[in-house]
């Protein structure tokens, strides 16, 4: 029986594979995630350095905005914002567009940061794409990104960073 029904049909068995080996190479992106962040562990956590790689992929942004990208309430925004903007990573500037309206931006620090995470993390995957069967490599690029696309997650260009999105 899977998921409350008796004959589930063979797509459910492939479903049930599929999704373990997901939360399988989940872990070990996990794992890359957490060792490019270890070099920067003191200057900024997960959740912070997320809100920098937001900020380096959109641009600058209004605090609200942050906080709805980010899936946060505007007051954790708020305080994780304060805290980078003490660590000289993030600055907040008036819109050019109204006096009124503050906009977040990365500071060339920042970005250092985002750079330096994105590019630890890039080595570490493609050390590991590089030990896989050439024709193996192709299959993996359809099956993320159909898996990507179904998720609703648009694609990163080699441009973009790859943070924690």
């Amino acid at each position: 029986m899977i998921h409350g029904r008796e004959d589930a049909g063979p797509e459910a068995g492939d479903v049930d594979e599929l999704t373990s080996a997901m939360l399988t190479a989940s872990r070990l992106l996990v794992a890359i995630a957490a060792r490019s962040l270890a070099a920067v562990e003191d200057a900024v956590t997960l959740p912070q350095f997320r809100l920098l790689v937001v900020l380096s992929s959109q641009g600058p942004a209004k605090l609200v905005t942050l906080a709805g990208l980010l899936d946060v309430n505007p007051s954790t925004a708020m305080r994780m914002v304060d805290r980078l903007v003490t660590s000289g990573l993030v600055d907040r500037r008036a819109s050019p567009h109204s006096g009124r309206e503050i906009r977040i931006e990365l500071t060339p620090a920042g970005r250092a940061v985002v750079d330096q995470v994105t590019a630890r993390r890039r080595a570490d995957i493609a050390e590991i794409v590089a030990r896989m069967p050439p024709g193996e490599r192709s299959a993996l690029v359809a099956a993320l990104r159909a898996f990507s696309e179904a998720g609703g997650e648009p694609p990163v260009s080699d441009a973009v960073p790859l943070g924690w999105e």
